[in-house]
């Protein structure tokens, strides 16, 4: 082996990257520089979010960090052969990773660490400015913290847009022995993956805000409620949550302080309906995932009827930064009400997908054609989801729109958790209305009859009309049975189940109203 410094390359170990084949690459990069006496350190990083260069290989330079992708193990030859490790030119050879137009244009807080440190070193999250934000917040007093967080106009990342400020006094005026902080990671919306990203690319930035929510309301046992589809962020934060217990980090005692504050990670079991934060706590608790009526709201009665703090991944790891730099840092991004940054997923049929980090304001059609490159397919956008699985179709024309909660709001759509799925114009939207009813069907805790029932009812309504059985009667049916569930559901499932339903009845007449085919003969 050379007695040269080790290069450092830097292979994804995120599942999206895992998913085609970075684990394999990673190991082919360490057999050919074995073979060829070559000294490497290969550092297992998060994905910079560009999924579709994935796997994503950079090398560090004097120059930078320089990135070749996608990847697959039959490059990596070629790769030593063209002298990858200086960064030298190659067919796969992308540049400098910053430099990059995707990289470029976001602006990059909550996310900035991700694809730069190794997710589980301490080491490396300090060096970039990690825990700052709680060595911040452990001078202030707990009302200091939280006026800091809704100074900064931080809204819940997770799709509700609250108030995270509010939400966090409430807790913190509460009188209560014991109070809790629970984080939703729960990420069930299509099209969304930026939460478990986060959770697996840069675990300690979500231990470090829920660990700040504690010291600010005086918390001193917090929960962490993954879905058990995401078995690579689990394994990466039950191992930074030992790493920060073994650092003073978590424990009797925060950084030496006299603050408490002990986490850990509970798995779901794949109900949607765990989304909802009252849901969420009754399957902590050892219940059925039922929906609770409000009030009494969580930050009242909440975990074990205590005082609770349940917020999404994304806003507690908004948090440190805002301690770091100030609120009005964090509020200089944005527009309106909207303020700070959103990470922005996209998926469905769209030539590059992935996450950008992007401040409130842009539009949509900059996100969709200028970043992600228009569909896939290269056939015409025809309708875009955003939001998930109950968010608003938009049409072609309505791309301008701004990533605003209020803009989003004022044409009937949602932001929801910042997912954004894309259709060309092969889309049947009134089999894409039929879907909603059959999701929420398959996934109502059953608790009200307008989501249980409705959604069933749905289902059977929108068969009728692609079938073409008496349909001005049942498209009258369809419009008083969304009403009906929207006035009446008792959350959010059932309550936003109409807006993907009415959005294509309304955008996409025409498809309700096609030619029924003829049965192919036998």
């Amino acid at each position: 082996m050379s007695d040269a410094p080790s290069v450092k390359v830097f292979v994804p170990v995120d599942a999206a990257a895992l998913s085609v084949g970075a684990e394999a690459v990673a190991k082919a990069v360490a057999r050919e520089a074995e073979a060829r006496g070559l000294s490497v350190e290969i550092i297992r990083n998060g994905t910079r979010g560009m999924l579709w260069l994935e796997p994503l290989v950079e090398v560090e330079t004097p120059d930078g960090r320089i990135a070749y992708g996608p990847v697959a193990t039959g490059d990596v030859a070629g790769l030593f052969d063209s002298g990858f490790l200086s960064g030298a030119a190659h067919e796969l050879n992308l540049g400098k990773t910053e430099e990059l137009d995707w990289m470029k244009r976001q602006q990059r807080v909550t996310f900035e660490r991700i694809g730069v440190t190794d997710p589980l070193s301490l080491s490396d999250y300090r060096t970039y400015d990690g825990l700052k934000g709680l060595q911040k917040a452990l001078s202030l007093t707990g009302a200091e913290i939280v006026e800091t967080v809704r100074a900064s106009g931080l809204r819940g990342r997770g799709g509700a847009g609250f108030p995270t400020g509010i939400k966090w006094k409430t807790v913190h005026d509460a009188q209560a022995e014991q109070k809790y902080i629970v984080c939703n990671a729960d990420e069930g919306d299509s099209g969304t993956f930026a939460d478990r990203m986060l959770m697996e690319g840069d675990p300690f930035l979500l231990i470090e805000g829920m660990t700040i929510a504690a010291v600010a309301v005086g918390a001193t046992r917090g929960y962490i409620y993954l879905r058990s589809e995401y078995p690579h962020a689990h394994k990466a934060l039950s191992r930074a949550i030992l790493k920060a217990e073994n650092a003073g980090l978590l424990g009797d005692s925060v950084l030496g302080t006299n603050h408490a504050f002990h986490l850990e990670v509970r798995l779901g079991a794949g109900a949607y309906i765990c989304g909802e934060e009252t849901s969420l706590l009754e399957s902590l608790e050892g219940k059925r995932a039922i929906v609770r009526a409000k009030p009494p709201i969580p930050a009242l009665k909440g975990l074990f009827a205590k005082p609770t703090i349940v917020n999404n991944v994304l806003s507690f790891a908004a948090v440190p930064w805002i301690l770091q730099h100030g609120a009005q840092a964090y509020a200089d991004y944005g527009m309106g009400r909207s303020r700070g940054t959103l990470p922005v997923q996209l998926g469905g049929n769209i030539k590059r997908g992935g996450l950008v980090e992007l401040a409130f304001g842009i539009s949509l059609r900059e996100i969709i054609e200028d970043l992600g490159g228009g569909t896939l397919s290269g056939r015409p956008i025809r309708a875009v989801q955003v939001g998930g699985p109950l968010g608003a179709y938009l049409t072609a024309g309505q791309l301008d729109v701004a990533m605003d909660y209020e803009a989003l709001a004022s044409i009937k759509a949602m932001l929801g958790h910042g997912g954004i799925v894309v259709f060309d114009d092969t889309v049947d939207m009134a089999r894409q209305a039929r879907f909603a009813f059959e999701f929420c069907a398959k996934e109502s805790c059953g608790k009200c009859t307008p989501c249980r029932i409705g959604a069933t009812r749905g289902v059977e309504t929108m068969d009728r009309i692609i079938a073409g059985h008496e349909r001005p009667k049942n498209i009258a049916v369809l419009r008083d049975l969304n009403k009906l569930m929207t006035d009446a559901s008792l959350c959010a499932m059932g309550g936003l189940t109409p807006m993907p339903v009415m959005s294509a009845l309304n955008h996409f007449a025409e498809d309700f109203d096609r030619p029924v085919l003829p049965l192919a003969a036998e």
